[in-house]
């Protein structure tokens, strides 16, 4: 699983994460708005590493080191040592540079209406934010949508197999560089796939151990303060 690669670069702490929510479950809202529920339901740090979401903050002077745009970008060439660090740790061999702009994006809005479509990756998404801002958004293990703020200095992966989406927030505007290891992979599988080879091990990962965890916990009930296991029946017909 890609958390036992992260021994050797501890991510960031929690306080440093991008902030997330809850999205409203109309399709009709604006894809570009915040779109929060109201009130606003925040998902936590802890229910986006469960989707096996991992998050390093880089450091915000070496931002204006890269080029607009570079396809492909030696990785190699980096000038910042986090960044350089988690490469040598990761094994990110592959890099390119591009910016969502209308300035800078030949068919700009037919690329955003793409990004926007729901799919699966069968390799891990790398993505560090250089500068502006957007959003990615994920399922969780409901298959409830959680919205990611992601601004610059953000540096977070997907793991593969995860359905998600991205678009640009209001601004119109995301400086990024992604990153792969080996050869880039660029195919989006769009939903529904839940067939495909990398969506299967991902539910293995990520949702069947949810589901097969809150079963194992049996339910208790309180004794004098203490607490302790309610007896559960065991079917012998399955």
């Amino acid at each position: 699983m890609a958390a036992t690669l992260d021994a050797h670069l501890a991510q960031s702490p929690d306080s440093e994460w991008p902030e997330a929510w809850y999205m409203t479950n109309s399709e009709e809202s604006d894809p570009k708005a915040r779109n929060r529920q109201v009130p606003n339901v925040a998902a936590s740090v802890s229910d986006l590493k469960a989707l096996g979401i991992l998050y390093w903050k880089m450091q915000e002077e070496y931002q204006n080191s890269y080029p607009i745009k570079s396809v492909p970008w030696d990785p190699k060439d980096t000038s910042d040592p986090k960044l350089a660090a988690l490469r040598d740790d990761r094994g990110y061999s592959y890099a390119d540079i591009i910016t969502i702009h209308r300035d800078h994006l030949p068919g700009f809005d037919a690329k955003i209406a793409a990004f926007y479509e729901e799919h699966i990756h069968d390799a891990e998404e790398i993505r560090f934010i250089i500068k502006g801002s957007g959003y990615f958004d994920v399922r969780d293990t409901n298959d409830k949508w959680i919205r990611i703020h992601v601004k610059g200095g953000d540096l977070m992966t997907l793991p593969e197999g995860i359905y998600h989406r991205f678009t640009c927030d209001e601004k119109d505007y995301i400086h990024a560089m992604r990153l792969f290891i080996g050869q880039p992979v660029w195919t989006p599988f769009n939903r529904p796939c839940d067939e495909h080879e990398s969506r299967e091990k991902y539910v293995e990962a990520y949702i069947t151990k949810t589901e097969n965890k809150g079963e194992s916990e049996p339910p208790t009930k309180k004794v004098r303060n203490e607490e302790v296991p309610k007896p559960v029946s065991v079917s012998t017909t399955e």
